[in-house]
């Protein structure tokens, strides 16, 4: 017998929607209400449930397909082999640590990452698991980390719910080959189930949600099957002023933060708090440590692009046909850097301690806008690339960046950042240090403007370069000439080829 997954209602005055995730693949068992998929609106993100027990089937609608209300997303076969209901499955309670038993472990962070945050479980206790299916993901204050099934069986034990943090040897859960579960699990859906009097389990993004929130099931109110509270609840119930004020007083502020102004009850009822990821805070942190600890200092040029906007227009096309990729203006850019940092090394170092560190390489660092956050891929011995291979090498950084794939390596290392604040319509800023480098070159928004050339008024298609630099090791005049000689070699591109 084989039932079908259907769209559900989306809501008033929508007709359509994106399948963001699915959190179950063909073959794997699933359970009745057990969430299958998650899909995106234009309003409102919305949980499928599987309409009942068996084995998944056919995937007809796959991650990032539109798909209509009613629409076939996937069947469901029945058979054997289904994972046990989570309200039955405390029935069995063989140890955890039993032989049949394998840990869920944190994997490797990366060098110089202790710690992590637990982010999202994508499978409840009770759940059955095929190896190196996804089970959760930890955020660091870098990269986010995904966790796969060490081997096949059922969740049994989950011993760092959502929101925890671990260290890099920290045990996340326990999988049992033969079935059994824990029988006192602790995993998070399992809290606010009890305390609400019911015996299903909430969403995951759902009780994600709250958490960010500090508000308790109790006071959320569900409207998915059988009363299971889902992420538009949650937001309901923010917006309503369910939110408790006791998360934001068990945290004390930093000492040199100043206190919250008082804001009034019909204001704080249209507020919305969401706690700022790992990546935010470090993003934070390393900016303020960066004002704090240099004597960060901004030179600011002026570049005429037309050369490298005719070079750009004549070859491009055939670029693209040989290489496979766009020939873009940031692989000019990085190749203008690294002939400059040649003759200002110094823009290329770093403080240790009494020492200055020159760097007789360039790793460029390409700061690179993400959902979450700021993050700078790394481009290793940029110096010794073609124009191709750096084209191809930001393409492919970048498409990680925004995945959110990148790791730990593909962001160390870096002696020198290219930031281009010109796709977002930037004319002119001052760019900050990415420590412990001690440069850092600003791009910004190709304009149109007048200028006198051979003392005639011309329009020239311009754009601001700004140059900030660490005044500790980096003098004036290594900062001009390192900024006179990027803008010679955009002005003219053949003198990066006569290595001038």
């Amino acid at each position: 017998m084989t039932t079908e997954v259907r769209v559900p209602t989306l809501g008033e005055s929508v007709t359509e929607a994106t399948v963001a995730t699915w959190f179950k693949k063909p073959g794997d068992a699933v359970a009745v209400d057990e969430m299958l998929c998650e899909l995106e609106t234009d309003k409102v993100t919305v949980e499928v449930p599987a309409p009942a027990a068996g084995v998944m089937g056919e995937i007809v609608a796959a991650e990032g397909d539109t798909v209509g209300v009613n629409a076939l997303l996937a069947t469901i076969t029945a058979g054997e082999g289904v994972a046990p209901a989570p309200a039955a499955a405390p029935a069995e309670a063989p140890a955890a640590s039993g032989g049949d038993s394998v840990d869920v472990m944190v994997p490797t962070l990366g060098e110089s990452v202790t710690e992590a945050t637990v982010s999202t479980w994508f499978k409840a206790v009770g759940d059955t698991v095929a190896q190196d299916e996804m089970l959760c993901e930890l955020e660091t204050d870098k990269v986010s980390v995904e966790v796969p099934a060490p081997a096949a069986g059922v969740l049994a034990e989950i011993t760092a719910p959502e929101g925890s943090t671990v260290d890099a040897s920290a045990k996340l859960g326990v999988i049992s080959s033969s079935g059994a579960v824990s029988a006192a699990p602790s995993a998070p859906a399992a809290a606010p189930a009890a305390a609400s009097g019911k015996d299903v389990a909430n969403a995951p993004s759902a009780e994600k949600a709250m958490a960010e929130a500090g508000i308790s099931a109790a006071a959320v109110t569900g409207t998915g099957r059988d009363g299971r509270i889902m992420k538009d609840d949650v937001a309901r119930a923010v917006a309503a002023g369910a939110t408790a004020p006791a998360p934001a007083a068990a945290v004390p502020a930093p000492a040199a933060q100043a206190p919250r102004a008082p804001v009034s009850a019909d204001d704080a009822a249209r507020e919305e708090r969401v706690k700022m990821t790992r990546l935010r805070q470090t993003i934070a942190k390393r900016l303020k440590d960066s004002q704090n600890t240099a004597a960060m200092l901004t030179t600011y040029n002026e570049v005429d692009m037309t050369e490298v906007m005719a070079l750009r227009n004549q070859y491009k096309g055939e670029f693209e046909k040989k290489h496979g990729v766009r020939l873009g203006f940031m692989s000019f850019f990085t190749k203008a850097c690294c002939h400059a940092l040649k003759e200002v090394p110094e823009v290329n170092a770093e403080i240790d301690g009494t020492d200055i560190v020159y760097k007789n390489f360039v790793h460029m660092g390409v700061a690179a806008g993400t959902p979450t956050g700021l993050v700078v891929p790394v481009i290793r011995d940029a110096d010794a690339m073609s124009f191709a291979a750096i084209e191809k090498a930001i393409a492919e950084k970048g498409k990680r960046a925004r995945d959110g794939k990148l790791s730990m390596a593909e962001m160390q290392g870096g002696t020198f950042t290219i930031s281009n604040g010109g796709v977002y319509g930037s004319l002119m800023s001052s760019p900050i240090l990415n420590p412990p480098q001690s440069g850092i070159l600003g791009m910004h928004k190709i304009q149109d403007r007048p200028m006198a050339i051979n003392g005639e008024v011309v329009i020239r298609p311009m754009m601001y370069l700004a140059l900030s630099y660490d005044h500790r090791i980096v003098d004036g005049k290594g900062a001009v000439t390192f900024l006179v000689r990027v803008k010679e070699a955009l002005e003219d591109p053949r003198r990066l080829l006569m290595d001038l």
